[in-house]
């Protein structure tokens, strides 16, 4: 008797449970695609923002210019940089300097925070298939070829003709394994990667933005410097 030994025929005749391994990691391996695709197009969207927020804030300006940046996160850092000026009058914020500058710093670093973690969503699936998937495919394996033996037994035979097929069809549950774990690792690390440069950038729109209220903040002294007239007049 010739058996069927193409992947297909093989997943067909396997056991209930190694059947269930393999579903799980095919399903795994199309959740991996998927969060590539979409973090993918998620992460280049945002870099090509953080491009052009940076290349305008480079530019110099006021504050309230920059209102309209195309990245959501340079967007809210200028945000914060205006709202905390305007809880003061123009020409009474350089004796509270220092503390907007502190409320602000702290307001960009919880944007920064947010958007990191927005950016990592799924990221962490793609971890967990990475390191699992081989172990449920092993878990598979392992179930598969006890099963083969178990049905041995029960032949009383030892001929590689009827063991074999068996035991390639265990097999097959660490080649779904594999084939779920590795893309899932590479895709992980593009991932991770991808996010770290972001954040580099993210960090030098709050420089730019610190320093355009700085700016800002040493402008509006000079100014009530030159309204107020001299001691002594």
């Amino acid at each position: 008797m010739t058996h069927d030994l193409t992947v297909a025929a093989m997943f067909l005749q396997a056991d209930w449970v190694v059947k269930a391994v393999m579903g799980v990691l095919m399903l795994a391996s199309v959740a991996t695609l998927s969060i590539w695709i979409f973090k993918g197009w998620e992460i280049v969207s945002h870099r090509r923002a953080i491009a052009s927020a940076l290349k305008s804030l480079s530019g110099g300006g006021e504050l309230a210019s920059f209102t309209q940046l195309p990245d959501p996160a340079a967007a809210a850092m200028i945000q914060a940089a205006i709202g905390e000026l305007e809880r003061y009058p123009a020409g009474e914020r350089d004796g509270f300097a220092d503390g907007i500058k502190e409320r602000v710093a702290a307001q960009i670093l919880r944007v920064e925070a947010g958007q990191q973690r927005k950016l990592s969503r799924g990221a962490s699936v793609l971890g967990s298939i990475g390191a699992a998937a081989p172990f449920i495919g092993l878990f598979g394996t392992v179930w598969g070829i006890m099963h083969s033996f178990i049905g041995i037994a029960q032949s009383q035979t030892t001929n590689l003709a009827v063991v074999a097929p068996g035991i390639a069809e265990a097999l097959l549950a660490t080649a779904f394994g594999l084939v779920a774990a590795i893309p899932a690792v590479l895709v992980y690390n593009a991932v991770t990667r991808a996010i770290a440069g972001y954040r580099v950038r993210m960090k030098d729109a709050a420089t730019q933005v610190m320093c355009l209220l700085s700016l800002e903040l040493e402008g509006d002294l000079s100014a009530r410097r030159r309204v107020e007239p001299p001691h002594g007049v």
